[in-house]
This record gives C-alpha cells, structure tokens and sequence, in this order.
C-alpha cells in the first residue's frame, strides 16, 4: 500500500502450464505454495480448469518486484527445474532462467541429427551435462528439444554459448577446455 495512493493495487501474473508439465507441479505444489505465501507474502492458486497457476499480490506483500521473482520460480519448476534449486530465484538477486531451442541454433536438425545433438549436450549417463552445471556454476535442464539455463547472468551466457558450441557438432573435450578458460578469466578480473 503506498503512502501517496491510500489505496490497494492488486497485480496478478499467470504462468500458463503445458500438460504434460501438470502431474509433476502437483505432487511439488506446497513446497512451491509455502515460500511464495510465507516469505513473499503473495495469495497463489492454482486454476485446474485453466491449466495455470495465478499469482496476485495482496495488502501484507512488501514489495512489488516478489511478483515477478515469484513468476520466474514457478515458470522454473514448470521448465523442469527442481524446487531447491529454483528457490535461488527468490532469494538472490541476479539469478535469471534463460530458454531457447535446438533447432533455434541450428535449423535443419531432424531425426536421427537431432536425437545425436541432444545426445551431445547430455553425455553418457548426462556426464557432459554435469561437467557443464560444474564449471558454469548453473543448472541446466533438457526437455525434449527446449533447453532451459539458471544462473548468474555472466555463467548463464557462458552455459549457452557451450550449449551452442555443442549444438553445432564441437566435440565435447573441445568445449570443457573453452569454458574452463573462459570461467578462469572470469575469476581473475572480479
């Protein structure tokens, strides 16, 4: 409530929800429910007919920018994100969750190229994957042919530019040691 205003603005954000995205944000909801309610001071629902989750700010929420925090939480545990990890939205500050497609880097990819590309970006058992968390010092998930980064600002175009690189047919030990060396720079001029 503002001190100029005297009255209440409600804002409402909607995160729609694909349906395959559904029974897992279910079995998930009070962990999501409990901090947007608890520490954000937010009302949330979740719409079932609508297939959407409805976020709206009320008289108690002390700041407007918990909103949008609270949108890019929930749109990262529908992406594929695990709870713990997107909490991080919520609590700091310059953690952001970037998505793009396979076939947004390199359009021709169909079929067997496609499934090999995901593959690339994977690893055996998701090694290249992990190593890339690793050394980025961000989360990744690999859903179908979305990819969807979390992470600092820096890290995430880092991760992206790896991802790329590997989209593009780079071998995987190629790719470590560039941003080994990227993230080493990074280090020595903070």
């Amino acid at each position: 409530m503002s001190a100029e205003e005297g009255k209440f603005v409600r804002e409402t954000r909607i995160v729609k929800v694909p349906h395959h995205r559904f029974p897992p944000l279910k079995k998930v909801w009070m962990e999501i429910y409990t901090p947007i309610v608890e520490q954000c001071k937010l009302e949330i629902r979740m719409n079932l007919k609508g297939r959407t989750v409805e976020i709206r700010t009320c008289e108690m929420t002390p700041n407007k920018a918990l909103l949008q925090k609270s949108q890019d939480f929930v749109s990262a545990v529908i992406a594929g994100f695990e709870v713990k990890d997107s909490l991080v939205l919520l609590r700091m500050e310059d953690i952001y969750l970037d998505s793009f497609e396979i076939k947004d880097v390199r359009a021709n990819l169909q079929g067997d190229n496609l499934s090999r590309c995901i593959g690339r970006i994977s690893g055996s058992h998701g090694k290249t994957r992990f190593t890339l968390e690793n050394v980025t010092r961000t989360r990744i998930v690999l859903a179908d042919t979305h990819v969807h980064i979390m992470g600092l600002t820096q890290n995430v175009r880092v991760a992206r530019d790896a991802i790329c690189d590997l989209i593009r047919g780079s071998p995987a030990a190629k790719v470590y040691t560039r941003i080994r060396t990227v993230m080493n720079l990074s280090l020595i001029h903070i």
